[in-house]
Formats: structure tokens, sequence, C-alpha cells
């Protein structure tokens, strides 16, 4: 998973980051609210982990700002907060889950675990296997069939539709698809790229925000 970590504390922040990179995940540590929000607006995460004493903010405006804005990151509260007004309110705000400080770093890997399990399309054996329409997408066998056939796709193709269907309903630009897909590429490739994908899948999948990117709409 790719997890934004958002968490002033110096030493706490640098246990998680280290913990969490140990068990095989990358992590983006932020220390502000302002920062969170940029970061979550401008790079595709899997899961956010919050903080809600934030400097410069209450970390539940943070939730409540991006889930009014749209997004369906899934985003789990660390906080040392642990009343029922405090927890009721996290959750009622946007929240996937909500864990009191301090916690066990297994603890918050298996409650990740099962926030993708209900948000996302992560398996239950914790694979990730995105599902939208008829598509399945299997990320770890690089598999994708539509309504039970296999579709055979580029190596860019594929990093292209696991992208977009990591994130459904959700309009991704053409810099954020360009980095995960075509980090070296010029001129019209996304568009080449993105022809030939909906060519294989067939049309009503990918949607195009003119002037912005493109969608895939659940």
């Amino acid at each position: 998973m790719k997890i934004c970590l958002v968490e002033d504390d110096l030493e706490l922040g640098k246990a998680l980051q280290s913990s969490l990179q140990d068990a095989g995940q990358e992590v983006v540590w932020v220390r502000r609210a302002g920062d969170a929000r940029r970061w979550a607006e401008t790079e595709p995460f899997d899961a956010m982990l919050l903080d809600l004493g934030l400097p410069d903010g209450n970390g539940v405006e943070v939730l409540r700002d991006l889930r009014a804005g749209g997004h369906t990151l899934p985003i789990l509260v660390i906080t040392a907060r642990d009343s029922l007004e405090d927890r009721l309110n996290g959750l009622d705000r946007g929240a996937d889950d909500y864990l009191v400080k301090p916690f066990a770093v297994s603890e918050l890997l298996a409650r990740l675990r099962a926030v993708m399990r209900r948000t996302t399309g992560w398996s239950e054996s914790g694979e990730p296997v995105w599902k939208v329409k008829d598509l399945v997408l299997d990320d770890k066998r690089m598999i994708l069939t539509r309504g039970g056939v296999n579709v055979v796709l580029s190596k860019t193709e594929f990093a292209l539709l696991h992208a977009l269907m990591r994130y459904p309903d959700r309009v991704l630009t053409r810099r954020e698809l360009e980095a995960r897909a075509l980090p070296h590429s010029e001129g019209a490739a996304l568009d080449v790229h993105m022809s030939h994908l909906r060519q294989k899948i067939g049309e009503g999948y990918i949607r195009t925000v003119r002037g912005v990117g493109y969608v895939v709409d659940k």
C-alpha cells in the first residue's frame, strides 16, 4: 500500500514510518494539515493515517474537507483522544476506522487491511483485486478479465487501468497518470495508450474529463 501518514509528533512519526516501511508499505509522512490536503489532492494513495491534533488545524477538519471534496480515500484516524464523543465525531465525519494511541503496529496493519477489504477491491487474502462493473484486475498476477474473459494488456495499459481502477469515481489528472505509467513519455503518448486500452476493454468504462484527465466510473 501507498500510505499518507499525517502525524506531527517527530518520535512517533519516525517510528510509524519505519515500522510501516519494514512491513513493505510505501509511506509519505507529513506533519501539517495543509500538507495533508495538498498531498491528498495531488498524489494517489491507498490509505491515510490521520492524527487529529495538528499544529495548523484539527485533523477532523482535514477529514471533513476531503470527504466534502468527494475523496473516497480510506482514512484511519490515529489519536490519543479516546472519548466516545471524539470517536463518534471522527466516524461521522467520514473516518473508516478509529484507533486510539498507544497501539501495536500489528493492530494498525490489521485494521488497515480490514479497511482496504471494506472500501476497495482487496481480497480476503490481502492481495489487491480491483473490481469495477464486470472488470476484475488482479494486481499480483497482472491479469485483467472482463466478464470472466481474459483481456491481454501491455505493461503500460495495465498500469494506466490499474491507476484508474484503484480510485473509481475520482478524476486522475494527466500528470498523475503519466507519473504512474509513462514517466519518460512526451507529447501525446498518454492519449495513444489510452485509446488502445479503450479499444481492448470496450466503451463504458473510462471517461475523459476534458482538460483534466480520465476517470473510471463505478
